[in-house]
């Protein structure tokens, strides 16, 4: 049985992000990066043609071209900020970017020593 043209998009995205994240595996100290960059890939992926839009259309929507958006979702480059704000508005998204505190800081260590 054949497959239709969204299971060749979405056969062809999963392939890209798959040699991604070999290539993540090959670099240990890039890993981090890379595992962000597969994931954002992944999630305009998934949004893209939950809307059935070609690549081609999103890029005509957000101000790109077809060739900017491919090389995103094959995670070729890190995205710029301004780039997920426009691909997000696009694919009516929330973009959401949150930092969050791996140590804590030395306020939070001396409000600690209060208690």
């Amino acid at each position: 049985m054949s497959q239709g043209p969204r299971e060749r998009k979405r056969e062809r995205a999963a392939r890209a992000l798959e040699r991604l994240r070999e290539r993540a595996l090959e670099r240990p100290d890039a890993l981090e990066f890379d595992g962000y960059y597969a994931d954002i890939a992944q999630q305009v992926t998934d949004q893209r043609l939950a809307r059935e839009l070609s690549q081609k259309e999103l890029a005509e929507l957000c101000g790109t071209t077809q060739s900017a958006i491919a090389r995103l979702e094959a995670g070729e480059r890190a995205p710029r900020v301004d780039t997920l704000l426009r691909i997000a508005n696009a694919l009516d998204c929330a973009l959401e970017i949150e930092l969050r505190p791996r140590t804590r800081t030395g306020k939070e260590e001396r409000d600690g020593d209060k208690s």
